[in-house]
């Protein structure tokens, strides 16, 4: 079993790395003080290639593979959890679902743009109503003449403010239940979408995260993805990668938060001399690393057995199980090492504290991973 990087992989994260530093970092407390989404940044990203990376050349991708992706959102997620969010989202939940079940013509319209990052994509499935329970949803797509007419309203879109394409699943049989659910490739301007208000959050401030509303929304026969009755499955299999991407978002969190603690260990002085030489705040240190490369290797393999073409839906929950709850903890003995500086948004523990809880919740609650996990040990 290899655990060493390649070339490239390494050459990836030094070049997100240096972006981060340079671009990123000097944004990430004012745009998260302000609520406001970095749109500066897109440009750079895709200049980057960072908006297509796990999609073949040809298509227009990058053509890296998925392990190098998630060293991307881990690099940009250990300055700016909302940067690595937006990327996140873009890619494993907008813009993977046309490449994997998106006719012919349905990729050529769409990928280009998507993966050049010309324009943004977002992942629309909860409601109010329905959040886990993905089947309670209430939103209807009722076929008429050559058009689809789409009723019903969507909660916390990540991206839903600024995107340009929205995956939107939608029951085209309410009465069939999940089997009822079809998708959707639904586009800003379609009349009858209205984006609302975006919600004022604890964490990932500068996300962009509105509700949608569909009255009488009309969209053409050929915006359906994967056919009729087909969404419950493009859900669940685009939440498998989703859920790979955030747990690289938790794993730079908590990166980002070790990084940050180290040096103020170093740097603070108490009873004359750094704290960082007292043991109490190194067994933390040691507990943060420790837990740090373990989540490190469950994500990374969980984007390697993609890369392999192999059932990944398991490892894809292990990997943000494990990572989310670590970002938690990591953040959480931070701020603990900081004292009452942590505390404060002088320092950037505390955005990283605020940032790790919401990696627990979105792309299925920890509770969900852990029902996966046992649902596959237990067949």
């Amino acid at each position: 079993m290899d655990f060493d990087l390649t070339d490239e992989q390494e050459l990836i994260r030094g070049m997100v790395r240096e972006f981060a530093a340079a671009d990123v970092a000097p944004i990430a407390a004012e745009i998260d003080r302000e609520h406001r989404f970095p749109y500066e940044l897109l440009p750079k990203m895709a200049d980057l290639n960072l908006m297509g990376m796990p999609f073949p050349e040809e298509l227009g991708g990058a053509g890296a593979d998925n392990v190098s992706y998630v060293i991307a959102v881990e690099e940009l997620a250990r300055v700016c959890a909302t940067t690595s969010l937006i990327m996140s989202v873009h890619t494993s939940l907008g813009t993977w679902p046309i490449y994997e079940f998106g006719t012919q013509e349905q990729k050529d319209r769409y990928l280009p743009d998507l993966l050049a990052g010309r324009r943004l994509a977002c992942f629309a499935l909860t409601e109010p109503g329905a959040g886990t329970d993905v089947a309670a949803g209430t939103s209807t797509a009722i076929l008429k003449g050559d058009e689809y007419v789409l009723n019903g309203s969507k909660v916390f879109i990540t991206n839903g403010g600024a995107a340009d394409v929205f995956i939107v699943m939608a029951k085209t049989d309410p009465a069939a239940g999940a089997r009822g659910i079809s998708a959707f490739i639904v586009e800003k301007d379609n009349p009858g979408l209205s984006i609302g208000e975006g919600e004022r959050k604890m964490g990932i401030r500068a996300s962009t995260t509105p509700p949608l509303y569909f009255a009488d929304c009309r969209v053409p026969k050929d915006a359906l993805l994967g056919g009729e009755g087909k969404g419950f499955k493009v859900a669940m299999q685009t939440l498998d990668g989703g859920r790979i991407g955030i747990s690289a978002q938790a794993l730079g969190i908590a990166q980002g938060a070790l990084d940050a603690s180290i040096a103020y260990a170093k740097e603070r002085v108490q009873f004359g001399k750094p704290i960082a030489s007292f043991e109490a705040i190194q067994w933390m240190i040691a507990d943060m690393a420790t837990e740090i490369d373990a989540a490190r290797f469950l994500v990374y393999r969980a984007a390697s057995c993609k890369d392999k073409g192999r059932s990944y839906s398991t490892e894809a929950a292990m990997a943000k199980l494990f990572a989310s709850e670590t970002a938690t903890r990591v953040a959480g003995k931070a701020i603990q090492i900081h004292g009452g500086a942590g505390y404060t948004e002088s320092y950037p523990v505390e955005r990283a504290y605020r940032d790790a809880k919401i990696t627990e919740i979105y792309e299925g609650t920890s509770e969900v991973q852990r029902l996966v996990i046992a649902t596959s040990n237990l067949r």
